[in-house]
């Protein structure tokens, strides 16, 4: 195995370490000069007053920690290193880019990715390719939601990579079209709230000697084997013989509603044959047909020699225990030895690691369920016997005299602390066979106990983990001074302005996960906790009200989190966020939170898991796959320009800087797709969240708009394009024979008239012939509480119908002569025409277009004012396009009262899935607090 201790300069001499500019001795002098600074910094009450610093001593941060290059807290020295190996932002500096998409399923089979579990893992592999595109070697890239730190995993492995994964990302980008990418580490600096995740992130990212690691690990297991091997003896059918026990499966007893007895239920539900539980089994004292709903559970009492109380706890047994006897395997029903052995390690102390801390119920989901099983505090979330080997295999690892060797073993070991306890459930069949493994059975994102528990051995456990981690390791290099992580809020990163060259974050998904909670058990063992109020989650289910999360509680976490992201990245460069939410309400307030930190969307893709390619989505689609989300923070000189031009110039510059942004063609597919991000209405939008988050009124109507854009840019299958741009993207077009098309979904009363107009523009026609097309785009997916308006409201308010006066207008004309052979070559006066013309719908020129639109708006506002004046808390039913007319009206007067009372008035739900309503409300709350 390799040696992967390499260092991030040149040294002086053998043995000696360069870091931040600083020379030491060795790496222990190294470690002793910023612990002691990092120790006296911890006596300093304002530092431990920063956003996010995690529950813990002074002895048990730094017993974590490896500064400067890891802290289980706010590291000091962020901006140190930033300054050390980044470049300052200069203006001058050439950088052009079009967004990127990633496949995050990629690599979950790379052992690398898999040496460590985490809740939610974008693997390495994946980010590769997107860090290899927006960035170049030794530029600074920042991840503030961290998790287990595979980003910079990523980073680094743009250096290490083996010349087969190069081969074949070079083949892959040549043939889209894309320049060579340039390889070469990256600079990583990774953040998250959880010590749990900056420890595994650290340990992943900071090299180790993976020789001194493995044979520690091995010494580690012989050590266990030699003080409480006799934990796990068992005896051998022939009374005689000892064997090693794996593990043991214990089973909750209940009581036979008929006759009162014991039974085990897995004694009695297991098949011993066919190694399924049954639905349903006799009772093995009266014979009565039984089913686990059907009994009742006991309970006992038992005094806990750590907290002083008394718990009741339900009642279990041990039913099986599988063991080894030299290489063959055995399995046997306890029998007189094993139970006085279990009641032997029951009688012994409690190893002095044992944590034992009180679960915070009060803010927590799994308390119920929790406090049902007779668990209130860690130490009860294990079986005495496996209490005491987590124990002392802990304090064991936490004896190596190497510090990051010491690190390892306690990332290793610290993996199986849910597989020992009692959330490891016992599997009898798994993957359609008989037997398997019965390590890492624990229901994930929970604290979930199941009435038959899998208690295995540290051997059972570890021993096929250690070695693979050492060979996962030895294949991967990692160098000290790429990566620095830090333990706090994403919101308040010690990094100076505008010095990071690019974000990848995979942000948390609303009320998917409380990662805090998850947490909670392992940084138990560490002596550190997570701040969990800080935590970006969406949680109505804890007991503490006050503890509570709302969307608009996450709204403003997350929201705070790309403020500050926006803080410290480079102008004109860019982020990546990783998303995946099936309520549209969550995407919507993570679309909210990056318009208001000031980012622009450039792209969102979906991953097409099945055919393996990425499509592009708009903003209105329900979130039902990974998305993901390119933006970036806008070039100074369009921010100076901004402050100098006039409202209209200005909103022509944004135009041009976003185009220039976008893909023209996307080079990860043969097809040639719809550029939602090009598409005018989606432009419009864009334009208006960026003049809303200057406080300046939008100089342009809807219309106005429109008429601009085709007026001063080029317009490709209903796409809008730079001149410059155009060239590429006809070259394409003349390659395909379909022209891309957007997926237009039908929601509510704006996307109905979308549909319409994409529907009249290349096809003008009467309302029975529009009718039976349209209602087939009503499905079950109308907005609730958005009223339904009827086809011939929408027809008349917003298109033009040829009432057989006047000439054809060319629309129709067109239409009608390319569709009907009779019609050809005829003048739009001719009669003939004009009765096949008359009465369809058709979409306007802009000249009538826009008086429409005056007309539709006067008619808006006055039914916003009777929602206004409505008496009531609550409006049941209304229409979104009122709505958002009348609260675009009371931006303009600046009239932010309004717009909050009636966002007020709309149900909760309704106004968070509505991106363009929680935009203006959000924006006029930020608004209103300031002025406070």
């Amino acid at each position: 195995m390799n040696d992967l201790l390499n260092h991030d300069a040149s040294t002086n001499s053998p043995g000696k370490v360069e870091c931040l500019g600083m020379t030491f001795e060795s790496e222990d002098a190294r470690r002793e000069h910023y612990l002691k600074l990092l120790a006296d910094k911890l006596t300093e009450p304002a530092f431990r007053r920063q956003e996010g610093f995690p529950k813990g001593t002074d002895e048990a941060i730094l017993a974590m920690s490896d500064p400067p290059y890891y802290t289980a807290c706010p590291n000091p020295w962020l901006k140190d290193f930033v300054t050390h190996y980044g470049r300052p932002y200069d203006p001058a500096e050439k950088y052009a880019r079009e967004p990127m998409a990633i496949d995050v399923s990629e690599g979950k089979t790379d052992p690398i990715y898999r040496a460590h579990s985490y809740h939610t893992k974008v693997p390495h592999l994946a980010i590769v390719p997107s860090i290899l595109h927006y960035t170049e070697p030794g530029d600074i890239v920042l991840d503030g939601f961290a998790g287990s730190g595979m980003t910079g995993v990523a980073a680094q492995w743009c250096d290490t990579a083996p010349s087969l994964y190069r081969h074949k990302l070079e083949s892959e980008w040549k043939k889209a079209g894309t320049a060579t990418p340039k390889w070469g580490a990256r600079r990583i600096v990774m953040n998250d709230l959880s010590p749990a995740a900056t420890f595994i992130g650290a340990n992943y990212n900071l090299p180790f000697d993976v020789d001194a690691f493995a044979k520690a690990g091995k010494q580690l297991l012989r050590d266990v084997e030699r003080e409480i091997g006799w934990m796990y003896e068992t005896l051998h059918s022939d009374g005689k013989t000892k064997g090693k026990i794996d593990y043991t499966v214990w089973s909750e007893v209940f009581s036979c509603p008929e006759c009162a007895g014991e039974v085990n239920f897995l004694a009695e539900a297991l098949d011993p044959e066919t190694r399924r539980v049954h639905d349903d089994f006799l009772c093995p004292h009266c014979d009565k047909k039984l089913t686990k709903s059907s009994l009742e559970r006991l309970y006992v009492n038992r005094n806990d020699p750590l907290t002083g109380h008394v718990l009741r706890t339900p009642k279990r047994e041990p039913a099986l225990i599988s063991y080894r006897i030299g290489a063959s395997r055995h399995e046997k029903k306890p029998d007189r030895f094993d139970l006085d052995l279990i009641s032997r390690i029951e009688a012994e102390p409690l190893p002095r690691e044992t944590p034992s801390v009180a679960f915070p119920f009060a803010d927590m989901w799994e308390t119920p369920r929790m406090r049902d099983k007779g668990i209130t505090h860690t130490h009860h979330m294990f079986f005495p016997r496996a209490l005491q080997g987590i124990g002392y295999i802990w304090a064991k690892a936490n004896q190596h005299a190497d510090a990051r060797v010491r690190a390892m073993l306690l990332f290793t070991v610290e993996q199986g602390i849910r597989g020992m306890s009692m959330l490891n459930r016992y599997k009898p069949i798994q993957y359609g066979k008989i037997g398997g493994s019965q390590v890492g059975l624990d229901m994930p994102g929970t604290y979930y106990i199941s009435s038959i528990n899998t208690e295995v051995s540290p051997w059972y456990q570890f021993g096929g983990k250690l070695e693979r981690l050492a060979k996962a390791f030895d294949a991967y290099r990692t160098k000290l001074g790429s990566a620095l992580v830090t333990t706090g809020s994403a919101a308040s990163l010690a990094l100076p302005d505008s010095s990071v060259d690019y974000v990848f974050t995979d942000p948390p998904f609303g009320e998917n996960i409380p990662y805090a909670e998850l947490n909670f058990l392992v940084e138990a063992w560490h002596g550190v906790i997570t701040d969990a109020k800080l935590d970006a989650i969406v949680d109505r289910s804890k007991e503490n009200r006050s503890a509570q999360k709302s969307l608009d509680d996450y709204r403003r976490l997350i929201a705070a989190c790309f403020t500050e992201y926006y803080r410290v990245l480079k102008p004109g460069r860019w982020m990546t966020v990783v998303f995946s939410n099936t309520q549209a309400s969550v995407w919507n307030s993570l679309q909210t939170a990056l318009q208001e930190a000031g980012f622009v969307v450039a792209n969102v893709s979906a991953l097409d898991k099945q055919q393996g390619s990425f499509k592009s989505v708009t903003t209105t689609v329900a979130v039902k796959q990974d998305l993901i989300i390119s933006a970036y923070k806008p070039n100074g000189g369009l921010e100076q320009r901004f402050e100098k031009q006039g409202a209209t110039d200005s909103a022509w510059d944004f135009v041009q800087t976003h185009l220039r942004q976008l893909p023209v063609v996307k080079k990860n597919t043969d097809l040639l797709e719809y550029i939602v991000e090009r598409d005018p209405r989606i432009l419009f939008d864009r334009m208006i969240a960026w003049f809303i988050r200057h406080n300046v009124p939008v100089p342009l109507s809807s219309q106005e708009f429109q008429e601009g854009l085709r007026s001063r840019f080029p317009d490709r299958d209903g796409m809008i394009f730079l001149p410059e741009q155009v060239t590429e993207y006809d070259r394409k077009r003349a390659q395909v024979a379909q022209a891309p098309q957007i997926e237009l979904f039908v929601a509510d009363e704006r996307s109905a008239i979308d549909w319409l107009t994409d529907f009249l523009k290349t096809r003008p026609s009467t309302y029975q012939e529009v009718h039976p097309e349209f209602m087939t785009q009503l499905g079950a997916g109308w907005k609730k509480h958005e009223t339904r308006p009827e086809l011939s409201a929408l027809l008349e308010d917003n298109f033009l119908r040829y009432d057989a006066s006047g000439d054809v207008p060319s629309q129709i004309h067109n239409y009608l002569s390319t569709n009907y052979h009779d019609l050809r070559n005829l003048e739009k006066s001719d009669p003939r025409l004009k009765a096949k013309a008359k009465d369809r719908w058709y979409v306007p020129d802009p000249g009538k277009a826009h008086d429409l639109e005056q007309k539709r708006e006067k008619t808006l506002l006055k039914e916003f004012e009777a929602y206004r004046d409505a008496p009531g808390r609550r409006l049941k039913e209304f229409r979104l396009e009122v709505l958002r007319a009348g609260f675009r009206s009371a931006w303009v007067a600046k009239d932010f009262k309004t717009i909050i009372s009636i966002a007020q008035k709309v149900p909760e739900e309704a106004l968070q899935e509505d991106e363009k309503l929680l935009f203006w409300y959000d924006s006029a709350l930020t608004r209103m607090e300031a002025t406070v």
